[in-house]
């Protein structure tokens, strides 16, 4: 979602091929051993794997919505706070999501754990409307489709959090023209049928 949510807003033309993860294709399997999405392969046969690298290389190319912070103090403290996004906070959305995953009887405990990063991101939109900065940016980008998983898996109880700034954020993440783009459901795709 966040690959997709870069290529939006920079513009980048790509050809996207969507798959079924339970039917991989031999052409996703050759361009990635891993064979997890996203997966971006460049005219030069670079192949990026990681979402967060296909969003930085997106928006280096080109960045209209001025997503990647100006300095480069911005950007390492942007960086520093979808790293926590993509460590803890990613392992314990997994395994709240997904407790039979993990031998679980239930996710509760690491909602709890998880809830704390939400509150520092409730901080942060409370501050300043966004994750960092005054506008959409590279980290609510970044960060917004794992927070709306978190939500999203009980949203009676994320309804109830004292988090009325990251509730409107994500509301209003959720409501974007770019969000909206960037979740369309496109036919899954076939080898050799373009």
């Amino acid at each position: 979602m966040r690959a997709r949510l870069a290529i939006a807003a920079s513009s980048t033309v790509v050809e996207l091929r969507e798959v079924v993860l339970a039917r991989k294709p031999q052409a996703l399997l050759q361009a990635s051993p891993k064979a997890t999405v996203p997966v971006l392969v460049l005219p030069d046969d670079t192949v990026l794997e990681q979402s967060l690298d296909i969003m930085l290389w997106a928006l280096r190319r080109n960045d209209p919505l001025q997503w990647l912070p100006a300095s480069a103090p911005e950007m390492d403290r942007a960086m520093a706070l979808i790293a926590q996004c993509d460590g803890d906070f990613k392992a314990n959305l997994d395994r709240y999501k997904y407790p039979n995953r993990y031998a679980l009887a239930d996710g509760l405990a690491y909602r709890a754990l998880g809830a704390v990063f939400l509150q520092t991101l409730n901080t942060c939109a409370k501050a300043q409307g966004f994750l960092h900065g005054g506008q959409v940016g590279l980290a609510d980008a970044a960060i917004a489709p794992f927070v709306r998983q978190f939500a999203h898996t009980d949203p009676a109880w994320f309804a109830a959090q004292p988090w009325p700034a990251l509730q409107q954020w994500l509301a209003d993440f959720e409501a974007s023209n770019l969000y909206l783009r960037a979740m369309h459901k496109y036919p899954t795709w076939v080898p050799d049928l373009r």
